[in-house]
C-alpha cells in the first residue's frame, strides 16, 4: 500500500482553480481518499476562507470531486447515445446507471455503491469516478483542546458511516523524528499508545480491503499484503508468479499459535501447523510456508 500526497484542492479545482484538473486526475488513480482536514484556530495559521469550518471544507472537497465526475458522465453519456441508436442494448442499461448517478451527484450527494449491483459496479468502477472511491477523514486537531472544532465532522463522519481519525499531526511529525526507544518514551509521556500514523496505516487496509500474511525464516522474516479472501496460490503469487503457477500446498500456522508456541519449531510439536491446498483462503496474520513445483 501507497501513500500519496497532493496539493490541498480549493473551491473551483474542477474548473481549474487552484492548482485544479492536474491534481484532480492524480487523485482519479487511487483506490481511496484520505481527507486531512483542518480542525483547530490559530491566527497565525492562515485559513484560504478565513474560518475554521472543517465540515464546511469537507463538502467543498466532495462538491469538486462530484463537479469532476459530471463531466466524466457527460462525456460517456454521448457515447452511450451513439451505441443506443445502433440497437445496443448494453447501452441502454449503462444509460440507466447513469442517469441514476447524475440525479445522485446533482443534488449534492456521493453515490453509494451498496445500492448497485455487482454488474452495475463493474461499470461504475470503469469509469473511475472520484466521489464513488472509498474515504477516511483525519482531523488535524490541536494539542490544546480550546482551539479544536471537530464537532460537526465528527457527526458527519457517524452519520455517513466514514472512519474519522483525530490526530495532532504536529506531534506526529515530532514523533517521526525519534528513535524507537525515544518514541516509546514520548507516547507513554503523551498518555498515547501508539502514533497515529499506525492507525492510518491499517485504516488504509480495512478501506482497501486488505490483509496481511507473514513468511518467516532463519534469515528473514516478511510481511506480503494480499486482498482479503485470496486463496492460497493467489497468496504465493504476491511472492512470485513461480509460486502460483506451481503452487502444489501451503503449510500455515495461526499468528496467536505462532506466538503461543514460540515459532514455527513449538508449533510443529504441538500440532499447530496445517497443510491447505489451492481451495484454502489465507487469514489475516497466517504465518505461511509454500511448497511448489515448476
Amino acid at each position: 500500500m501507497s501513500f500519496v500526497d497532493i496539493a490541498g484542492l480549493v473551491k473551483g479545482a474542477s474548473k481549474g482553480e487552484g492548482l485544479g484538473n492536474a491534481f484532480l486526475s492524480n487523485i482519479r488513480e487511487m483506490n481511496a481518499l484520505l481527507h486531512v482536514v483542518r480542525c483547530f484556530d490559530d491566527e497565525n495559521v492562515v485559513h484560504v476562507d478565513g474560518v475554521i469550518e472543517p465540515l464546511k471544507d469537507v463538502e467543498t472537497i466532495n462538491l469538486e470531486l462530484i463537479f469532476a465526475d459530471l463531466e466524466v458522465l457527460d462525456k460517456r453519456d454521448q457515447k452511450l447515445e451513439k451505441l443506443i441508436r445502433s440497437g445496443d442494448t448494453e447501452a441502454k442499461k449503462h444509460k440507466v446507471i447513469i442517469d441514476s448517478l447524475r440525479t445522485l451527484m446533482e443534488n449534492g450527494n456521493l453515490p453509494n455503491l451498496d445500492s448497485f449491483d455487482g454488474e452495475e459496479i463493474k461499470f461504475i468502477e470503469s469509469m473511475n469516478l472520484l466521489s464513488t472511491k472509498p474515504m477516511v477523514l483525519i482531523a488535524n486537531m490541536s494539542d490544546d483542546e480550546s482551539r479544536n472544532k471537530v464537532g460537526d465532522l465528527a457527526e458527519y463522519a457517524k452519520k455517513n458511516d466514514i472512519n474519522i481519525i483525530p490526530a495532532v499531526i504536529k506531534v506526529e511529525h515530532e514523533l517521526a523524528t525519534l528513535e524507537e526507544d525515544e518514541q516509546a518514551e514520548y507516547l507513554e509521556l503523551l498518555d498515547m499508545d501508539e502514533p497515529v500514523l499506525n492507525k492510518v496505516i491499517l485504516a488504509g487496509y480495512k478501506l482497501l480491503n486488505l490483509e496481511t500474511y507473514f513468511t518467516a525464516g532463519p534469515k528473514e522474516s516478511r510481511a506480503w499484503t494480499v486482498r482479503k479472501n485470496s486463496l492460497a496460490p493467489q497468496a504465493a503469487g504476491v511472492i512470485h508468479t513461480d509460486f502460483e503457477r506451481g503452487f502444489i500446498k501451503a503449510e500455515v500456522i495461526s499468528y496467536e499459535d505462532f506466538l503461543t508456541c514460540n515459532g514455527e519449531s513449538g508449533a510443529r510439536k504441538e500440532g499447530k501447523l496445517r497443510l491447505e491446498g489451492k481451495d484454502y483462503l489465507v487469514m489475516d496474520g497466517d504465518i505461511i510456508h509454500f511448497k511448489f513445483n515448476v
